[in-house]
């Protein structure tokens, strides 16, 4: 089968200097899917969250005021400068405890093993390469303690007409030049969690006007 092209990690980095704020104009179809996933990712006893691709901070800055125990620590990454600037600015009031550093577009993370206890990704494995996503959530694997979950919301496949009809046009739109929707395109988070890997705790399909998200939280159950 063919591989579908995706944005480079320095074209990733530049288009999303250029979107800056406007990120958050996508909220009409990622409310409801982060919603689900905060509900099911038990944040009360979290004392440690990572997350990959932080973007402009708006799902930390809500993790943090509402969700979050008032001890827990948050770390994210992000490919782009502007939205490292933007997140440190909106999670200035808890600077104290969480940080937001640039990555350089690895998925390899430089964290010690079984260092957090939640591992986030909201629309960003949807954007990288089957080889990166297989990688990312390898390192997710090695940073969450035992009892920890891994986090996830994509985009992914349509079931009903309108569905089909919409998530079809955003990908032949990404078959043409994946910067015209953003990089993203539709995936299937299961297929990158090995069942000898992963316990599903929480899968959910969440739908805003034929736009689709699959929710999924999953645990550690071996060691890598």
């Amino acid at each position: 089968m063919r591989a579908e092209a995706t944005l480079s990690h320095t074209a990733a980095r530049a288009l999303y200097d250029r979107i800056g704020r406007w990120q958050d104009t996508q909220r009409f179809y990622e409310d409801d899917a982060t919603a689900d996933l905060i509900a099911r990712s038990d944040l009360r006893h979290a004392q440690s969250v990572f997350e990959f691709g932080s973007g402009t901070g708006r799902l930390a800055e809500r993790l943090l005021r509402d969700h979050l125990p008032a001890t827990a620590r948050y770390q994210g990454i992000d490919i782009s400068s502007s939205m490292v600037a933007l997140a440190r600015q909106r999670l200035a009031p808890w600077q104290s405890r969480a940080a937001v550093e640039q990555s350089d577009g690895s998925p390899h993370i430089q964290a010690p093993d079984k260092r957090f206890d939640r591992f986030v990704s909201t629309y960003v494995l949807d954007l990288l390469s089957v080889e990166d996503i297989v990688l990312v959530v390898q390192e997710a694997h090695r940073l969450l303690a035992p009892e920890g979950l891994l986090c996830l919301v994509s985009a992914t496949h349509g079931r009903t007409l309108l569905e089909r009809l919409v998530m079809g046009v955003a990908g032949r739109l990404h078959a043409l030049s994946p910067s015209l929707v953003g990089g993203c395109r539709a995936i299937d988070l299961r297929s990158f969690l090995e069942a000898s890997h992963w316990r599903v705790v929480h899968r959910n399909l969440v739908s805003r006007w034929g736009i689709v998200s699959e929710v999924v939280v999953v645990t550690p159950t071996s060691v890598t």
